[in-house]
């Protein structure tokens, strides 16, 4: 039997104590965490400790650095197009990817979209595009790399199980520790999967507000920092742009209703709130892929990304020509008074929608693709009382109760215009 070089319980003292983890006790503590010899309830103390004392850029450096040697890499390096990713912290109605890879794609640049499922009042990119018939989720890398390479040029799917295990085991701990909500942790998940998965540049949506992990900008402004520096330490031309989630981006929030949603900004239409940010995240990843001339309003309008879009579905067996599911039951919320929206709250918004069956509490329970909210009016908008505000899509009519709850204090109605920002982009972050 080996003996193992460190003792857990001095590696939880070292943090709790507020001291630097050294690199050879990171390397052992994930690696050891990995192979079963640290346990569930050590991993959480250390966690704990993390979330509370913090972690220096070197800590966190190495902390995914050891995360990504738990696994597999890939490499891209063998296509012949540039490849360049975008990876959003999450929100309420936040479709962009399914726009936002094929229009990007059809300037030649490979978009490897690695994405998940959603879990609680964050919807998941893979959910929506399963309510596309025929559609699948799961590639093999052959299949991943044929059409990034010499298919339409955009993949997105699930991460393979081989991409960093020692984050996914990390990750189903933190979410039962209350130690989600912690910058290192945060970004050290996200990127060591990223860096893993071998795109040659990253552009970060980084979500601030009541809809997002990080409800002001200062910590938003940390965890961009903070994942940019990662990525740029480990040779990824990284780029983040602070975006608003006070609001539900767009005018839908579900599965299948967003995709319909995407469908319309590929078709050269869509609200404007999702078509500014599509663009804006586009701009950014051409950029970055060498193509700082491109421009991806006029592929939107002249049906490029339309192509691209049906080609990228139909290159994973599904039918971009078939209905979408429909829900069976609906219920309107209706202004209670005339004046304006002053304020639509994301949270609320988007737990009314996992309550009508639109997500998931567990990671293993259903979705439906049907279940949703539309939105009829948002802030800034004048409305009359008794005016439709909402409407609510599920299968099961049950759920209606505890959907419409949750919106209680979300929607609020007064008689002077709201002040509205000019654009759903709040800031740039540049590797420093």
């Amino acid at each position: 039997m080996s003996t193992e070089p460190f003792d857990a319980v001095d590696v939880i003292a070292t943090k709790r104590d507020r001291k630097r983890l050294s690199d050879p006790q990171i390397d052992w503590v994930i690696d050891a965490y990995t192979r079963g010899v640290v346990a569930d309830e050590q991993m959480s103390a250390l966690a704990m400790a993390i979330f509370l004392n913090g972690m220096d850029r070197e800590e966190i450096k190495r902390w995914t650095d050891a995360m990504i040697a738990s696994g597999e890499r890939m490499d891209f390096g063998s296509l012949p197009r540039p490849t360049v990713d975008k990876h959003s912290t999450g929100g309420v109605g936040d479709k962009i990817t399914l726009p936002l890879a094929p229009l990007v794609a059809c300037f030649g640049v490979a978009v490897p979209q690695l994405s998940g499922r959603g879990l609680g009042h964050t919807g998941g990119t893979l959910d929506k595009m399963e309510s596309i018939r025929g559609w699948h989720a799961s590639l093999t890398n052959e299949e991943m790399m044929a059409q990034l390479g010499t298919g339409p040029g955009a993949v997105i799917c699930a991460a393979g199980a081989g991409l960093a295990p020692a984050d996914r085991k990390l990750y189903a701990l933190r979410d039962t520790t209350a130690t989600v909500e912690c910058v290192p942790l945060i970004a050290s998940s996200i990127m060591s999967k990223k860096i893993a998965e071998g795109t040659h540049a990253l552009v970060l949506d980084v979500k601030v507000g009541s809809g997002a992990f990080m409800k002001t900008r200062a910590r938003a402004e940390e965890l961009a920092h903070t994942m940019v520096d990662l990525g740029t330490d480990a040779g990824v031309d990284t780029v983040a742009l602070l975006t608003d989630m006070s609001t539900p981006l767009g005018r839908t929030v579900g599965n299948a209703l967003e995709v319909r949603e995407a469908v319309e900004v590929l078709a050269g239409g869509g609200p404007s709130d999702v078509v500014e940010l599509t663009l804006a995240l586009a701009r950014e990843m051409l950029t970055h892929a060498g193509h700082p001339d491109a421009d991806p309003e006029a592929a939107l309008a002249d049906g490029r990304a339309m192509d691209a879009w049906r080609a990228m579905v139909r290159a994973q067996g599904g039918d971009p020509d078939a209905p979408l599911p429909q829900s069976t039951h609906t219920e309107t919320v209706v202004a209670e008074a005339g004046g304006y929206v002053t304020e639509m709250d994301a949270l609320a918004v988007g737990v009314s929608s996992w309550r009508l069956g639109a997500g998931r509490a567990r990671k293993e329970d259903p979705v439906q693709a049907e279940a949703g909210i539309e939105i009829h009016a948002k802030p800034g908008d004048l409305v009359r009382a008794g005016q439709p505000i909402l409407t609510l899509h599920t299968r099961t009519p049950e759920r209606f109760d505890r959907a419409k709850a949750a919106l209680s204090g979300a929607i609020n109605i007064g008689p002077d215009a709201p002040d509205i920002p000019d654009s759903v982009v709040l800031g740039r972050i540049a590797p420093r």
